[in-house]
């Protein structure tokens, strides 16, 4: 009797599985019960794919939909949902449809059912969108209306100081606005064409009309000659000068002579000229701009204004004293800046005429009239360079030679004298420079089928003078033109 009693419950829970997973199939297959809706879609009656498929197709036309960004000065830029990466964010109320009122037990699906007789049961869509796609139109179609603050200036006609007044910008902060864009349409937005206001930042412009027509008075001041330049050099000067011209600076700003005339390229107003690398003079652009670096900063020192970058030359120039030049060199990181450490805007004057290179510094003087501050160069050790470098070169014909000056080394030092009604009260070190000391050099063509003048130009290399090797030279070449005119007339 037990047995046959465990075989009957054996039995009946056999069928209980088997009833259990033909309901389970047929919830499956089963449409979405009366009164269930997708925002206003009804889905009464449509199977899990179908309710699927009406949910998309009502996405897909919201991409369409048009949007307006408001961007700086009331600009608008046109876009559609889809532009931006409009998805439907929450596929899976789907299945949570397709199981009211079927899933659960007995009771469960019942009170389901009757909740649905007396209020619909609407799940809500929701929506996504690319912030990367927000970001990038943003920034690419709605941040060229920025209109950039443009600061009042100075300009200098004719020795009179005009101000040009500036004007307010408006930037569009592209961070706020993407969340602008992105927390509207997400939770705000009712799905219908719209506008969307970003965030615009004013920009007040730094300084004022006031400020600058504080500016009358000259701090520092200096000129130096390159009245012994080429065209080339001459040109590279006054070019360089030009880009300083008219410089603005306001308390705490900061000046850098590189950023200011680079790059330094034939479009930007250079040419080729001499220029000292690893010992030597040689072409570049721009060779000679280091000669307007070397201007402004004399006249910045005058000036007491605060010098934060300066390098000397490798070798030693001769439009100033040793220690007094600043130069500046794209290869090597060299730069010349200076800050603004007084209490008023400053305006950077440069002039080019009659081969003279001069900066002005102007702004408000405040230090006292019985004042007076100069700098003196002090040569520490000065090396002489020995015999001249000589090298023969067999691939250029006898009369070649390229000579290249000699460089005397220095150490010094640049020490500021103050004096007050004409004593002095201090003497403080600017800088300590060193220069390379270099010997004069020559390449010289050795090339020749005359074996007299070989041994001759090889004699005259041998003494180790670029001078008698100049006059060899020039001896051998008499020579050469006395036997061509002897050879014409037999």
């Amino acid at each position: 009797m037990k047995r046959l009693t465990r075989c009957g419950y054996g039995l009946v829970l056999m069928l209980v599985c088997f009833l259990m997973l033909g309901l389970r199939v047929q919830a499956e297959d089963a449409v979405i019960q009366p009164g269930i809706y997708a925002d206003r879609i009804e889905l009464s009656g449509l199977t899990r794919e179908q309710a699927t498929s009406a949910i998309e197709s009502y996405v897909e036309k919201l991409k369409s939909m048009k949007i307006i960004l408001v961007a700086a000065g009331g600009n608008e830029v046109a876009l559609t949902a889809g532009d931006i990466g409009l998805v439907w964010a929450n596929p899976e109320i789907v299945e949570e449809a397709a199981e009211l009122g079927v899933h659960g037990n007995v009771i469960e699906r019942y009170k389901a059912l009757k909740d649905l007789e007396h209020e619909n049961r609407v799940f809500p869509i929701e929506l996504s969108f690319d912030i990367h796609a927000i970001n990038e139109v943003l920034v690419k179609r709605c941040a060229v209306y920025d209109q950039q603050a443009v600061r009042p200036s100075l300009r200098r006609t004719d020795g009179v100081f005009e101000v040009i007044e500036g004007k307010i910008g408006y930037v569009l902060d592209i961070e706020t606005s993407i969340d602008i864009v992105y927390n509207f349409l997400v939770r705000e937005w009712d799905r219908t064409p719209c506008r969307i206001d970003l965030d615009v930042v004013v920009d007040h412009p730094k300084g004022s009309a006031e400020e600058l027509a504080q500016i009358t008075d000259v701090l520092g001041t200096f000129t130096t000659s390159y009245s012994s330049s080429g065209s080339s050099r001459r040109g590279n000067v006054e070019n360089g000068c030009s880009h300083v011209n008219g410089i603005l600076l306001y308390p705490g700003e900061e000046f850098s002579m590189y950023q200011t005339v680079s790059p330094f390229t034939s479009e930007n107003g250079y040419y080729m000229a001499g220029s000292y690398l690893n010992g030597k003079v040689v072409d570049s652009l721009g060779g000679g701009i280091c000669q307007v670096s070397t201007t402004l900063y004399n006249a910045v020192l005058l000036a007491e204004l605060e010098v934060t970058e300066r390098h000397n030359h490798s070798m030693i120039v001769s439009y100033v004293e040793p220690s007094a030049d600043a130069a500046i060199a794209e290869s090597s990181g060299k730069d010349f800046k200076f800050r603004n450490n007084t209490e008023y805007p400053i305006y950077i004057e440069g002039i080019t005429a009659k081969r003279k290179i001069t900066f002005n510094i102007y702004g408000k003087e405040t230090r006292n009239s019985n004042r007076q501050v100069r700098y003196e160069s002090e040569v520490l050790e000065t090396t002489v360079p020995p015999a001249d470098l000589i090298y023969p070169d067999a691939t250029q014909p006898i009369g070649y030679i390229v000579a290249d000056s000699a460089h005397i080394g220095y150490k010094a030092k640049l020490w500021k004298v103050v004096t007050e009604d004409g004593v002095e009260v201090s003497r403080t070190e600017v800088n300590s420079s060193k220069y390379k000391m270099v010997p004069r050099s020559a390449t010289v063509g050795t090339a020749t089928s005359d074996p007299h003048a070989y041994e001759e130009i090889m004699a005259a290399i041998g003494t180790g003078s670029v001078d008698h090797v100049k006059a060899v030279i020039s001896l051998l070449t008499s020579q050469a033109a006395s036997n061509s005119v002897e050879i014409g007339e037999q």
